[in-house]
């Protein structure tokens, strides 16, 4: 009885809390009407801008507040209240690891509980809106602010955004999702346009926002300086109101990225909110003018303000006063995150971990192990509360009972001094193991400049080369925000890339060395051999203000696959300290519709001798379809915790949208009727197990017939073929379902790959313009529906 009594007790508190919110909206945007009414044209225009670099416009007459808005995604750069610029000094706050660190751990309740504890302080320190995350696509490995995104993958980039706003919103803090969109290259970012065609821009660069939109809804969502397809950012109505708004569903309000407004008043009619940070009133002038002859409409600045206030006064209501920052227990999360994200690379011979039973002697190399490179330069620099260092966290925390000898290695200061290679290479071998501390150190990535090579500085490559050479048990320890070239990965046993760790990063990493924390990151970006096996090498970072996207689609592992390339190492690649093994996949139906969901199973066992976690990835393959798609693309993935010798069952359900591609002559989503292979993997590159179904589409798909429209695409379906034989029965007569003619003189091939316009040209105008017209007319409005599929009729497919 009693637990009846809890479940009703827990209904009714549930209904209580949702009765308090539905009140409470309906209070703001009762409010908010009001004040609308009350507001002069002047003050409604005022509140479009900031009132300084970081706060909105109050408006003191009628009791408006202002919120504080805050870089960055990884910790907060908040400037004290003296500091009205926002820029120099700042308020220390916790620094987590960067988003590259975040992706590697794979696990959407870590992110989670990272964005929790980024709204606590941003509760603490007055921030309404903590402008993050960054969901744009590593299009390249050269793109300067990598360190600052997710993913060359566009379903997890947008998962751990949307668990990272759901994270930090749910601590009564609004967030900013960014950079809106195609904002793949620093290189002249305030003009660049994103030369993207509509198939590649839906599939790949627009649906991490999309995920993060449906999923999470962000107060606010960042607009790019770029252009994109020819329009800024800023201004493009097609991205900003009937993608984001209309298509999404997005609630909230569109800010733009600090002076990337170029036309106001275009801006405002697109369907940007709020233009960042204040101009000393330079377009409010403009926006004046243009309500006063009639240019804007004063409805839409309406509405757009109407939504302003709404995300201002529910700010408000959500702030609590005796918030304080949890330092310790944040800076505990930090280093979980950062032992969690570290990826082990390469481990051969069990060099790790290292143990005392293996090793009494370690060599630490490198000044990265005494100053550490933790964060990304620019917009995201935040001011730790603490700053660990693996030198001293090996000393103090893992030193007892082993030698332990430290040698810079190289100089920060000096990417071609080698007069520390000496010193470190006898250090190293007069011990058991040297743990080379190495990357990139902090101008080689920033924002506003992108990479020219990926390579690290030549001493750091310098150094593990000739320490290789006297330490069999080399293990290099990388410290970087994307992805690098390791010309020696030959001649070391090991290595593990701890990305950017923010500031107890040291910690984590040691942890995960020293076998406190067997390693679980996978990596979320492929690692290329060289730079000329990068899918954008040709068009990066663009000329002339134009950057093709000439890759289209085939961006990181999906280029890689197409093109048979083999990488330094493969998207979701990464080794643990035990071994999983995958069996009895199964999918609960063989055969299903659009409408359907399917349900994917797959058994994973620890069957090694230590605790581990293994990051479980599904990708879908279509091995025929109408239109050209990469070999196989993730679709959902999961990070399960097995003892050992534990088994689990890990469920992944599968929709309509899991199977289909964009139709940019249609402007829809297409899940075409087929054979689909579904894959569980360990990587990209790891298959495990696969099953096979075919899918068939019960979609209306419209036929989209014009003068262009080829003969061979009427012939294929069934009621644009009848058209066919009803208008042009001499030439149609004898053709097979097929479209071969019986009459071997005839050259059917010549003849369905023409445009029906050239009818009359081809058959001496027997076939008519007049006639083509009609046959276009009557095509219009007309749908088909992809002709069943079945699986005896198809042949397997392996991997």
């Amino acid at each position: 009885m009693k637990k009846y009594l809890i479940l009703l007790v827990l209904v009714i508190g549930g209904i209580t809390v949702m009765a308090q919110d539905t009140n409470s909206k309906t209070e703001i945007n009762h409010k908010v009407e009001q004040l609308v009414k009350q507001l002069t044209l002047e003050e409604k225009v005022s509140l479009c801008s900031g009132r300084d670099d970081w706060s909105t416009q109050p408006i003191e007459r009628l009791d408006i507040p202002w919120i504080w808005l805050s870089d960055g995604p990884h910790g907060l750069r908040r400037a004290p209240a003296t500091n009205k610029a926002g820029y120099g000094d700042q308020l220390p706050a916790v620094c987590f690891p960067t988003a590259s660190a975040l992706a590697a751990t794979w696990d959407l309740d870590l992110i989670s509980k990272v964005g929790q504890a980024l709204g606590e302080e941003a509760q603490a320190l007055d921030v309404n809106v903590l402008l993050g995350p960054g969901v744009n696509i590593k299009r390249s490995v050269l793109g300067g602010r990598n360190f600052e995104y997710f993913s060359e993958d566009p379903v997890l980039s947008g998962e751990m955004g949307a668990a990272y706003i759901n994270g930090v919103q749910s601590r009564g803090v609004g967030t900013s999702l960014k950079h809106y969109v195609a904002n793949n290259v620093e290189t002249m970012r305030m003009f660049m346009n994103s030369d993207v065609d509509d198939r590649t821009l839906h599939e790949i660069y627009l649906t991490p926002f999309e995920i993060a939109v449906k999923k999470a809804q962000p107060w606010t969502v960042m607009a790019c300086y770029n252009r994109v397809q020819g329009e800024y950012g800023t201004q493009n109505p097609y991205l900003l109101t009937e993608i984001l708004k209309n298509d999404w569903g997005f609630e909230g309000i569109v800010v733009s990225d600090w002076f990337a407004i170029v036309d106001r008043v275009k801006a405002l009619k697109a369907g940007l909110h709020l233009e960042m940070p204040h101009v000393s009133g330079v377009n409010d002038e403009i926006v004046l003018e243009a309500l006063k002859n009639g240019n804007l409409d004063e409805a839409v600045l309406d509405n757009l303000i109407s939504e302003i206030l709404t995300v201002v006064l529910k700010a408000k209501s959500l702030e609590k006063e005796d918030a304080k920052q949890n330092v310790e227990e944040h800076h505990a999360l930090a280093r979980k995150v950062s032992a969690e994200a570290a990826t082990l690379l390469k481990n051969d011979k069990d060099v790790l971990p290292l143990t005392k039973e293996k090793y009494k002697n370690v060599a630490i190399i490198g000044e990265f192990a005494s100053s550490p490179r933790y964060q990304g330069n620019g917009s995201s620099e935040v001011k730790p509360t603490q700053l660990d260092n693996a030198l001293d966290i090996i000393k103090d925390e893992y030193g007892k009972g082993i030698k332990i000898t430290y040698a810079q290695g190289y100089n920060l200061k000096d990417d071609n001094d080698f007069s520390l290679i000496e010193e470190a290479t006898q250090a190293a071998a007069n011990a058991d193991i040297a743990l080379v501390f190495a990357g990139l150190p902090l101008h080689y990535e920033s924002e506003g400049i992108d990479r020219k090579h990926i390579d690290m500085p030549e001493a750091h490559n310098k150094l593990i080369e000739e320490i290789s050479k006297v330490q069999e048990n080399t293990t290099v320890v990388l410290t970087n925000g994307s992805a690098v070239a390791m010309p020696w990965v030959d001649q070391v046993p090991a290595i593990l890339e701890t990305w950017l760790g923010g500031q107890a990063g040291a910690g984590g990493t040691a942890d995960v060395i020293f076998g406190k924390v067997n390693p679980s990151g996978k990596l979320a970006e492929t690692f290329p051999v060289r730079l000329e096996d990068t899918p954008a090498f040709f068009n990066f970072p663009g000329e002339q203000g134009n950057v093709l996207y000439g890759e289209r689609i085939f961006v990181g592992y999906r280029f890689y696959d197409e093109r048979n390339i083999k990488p330094l190492f493969p998207f979701g690649h990464g080794m643990s300290y035990t071994q999983f093994e995958y069996s009895d996949m199964n999918v609960s139906s063989k055969e299903i519709t659009d409408k359907d969901v399917l349900d994917v199973t797959i058994k994973v066992k620890n069957t090694g001798s230590v605790k581990g976690k293994e990051i479980v990835q599904i990708y879908v393959s279509d091995p025929e379809c109408t239109l050209q798609r990469p070999e196989k693309e993730l679709k959902k993935f999961a990070k399960v915790e097995l003892a050992p010798g534990e088994e689990k069952e890990v469920t992944f359900q599968l929709s309509s949208r899991d199977f289909s591609y964009y139709d940019a002559k249609r402007d829809m989503w297409i899940a075409e009727s087929g054979q689909f292979v579904i894959l569980a993997a360990a990587s990209s590159r790891d298959i495990r197990k696969s099953e096979s179904i075919i899918l068939n589409s019960t979609q209306q798909i419209p036929m989209m017939v014009d003068e262009y429209t080829f003969v061979k695409e009427l012939w294929e379906n069934e009621e644009t073929r009848e058209l066919l034989k009803e208008y042009f029965p001499n030439w149609i007569k004898g053709w097979t379902p097929e479209g071969k003619l019986l009459d071997e003189a005839n050259i059917p091939g010549f003849f369905l790959e023409h445009p029906i316009i050239k009818f009359p040209y081809i058959t001496n105008n027997e076939i008519t313009h007049q006639e083509v017209k009609e046959l276009i007319n009557k095509c219009k409005g007309m749908t088909y529906t992809p002709e069943v599929v079945k699986l005896k009729d198809v042949e397997n497919v392996s991997f």
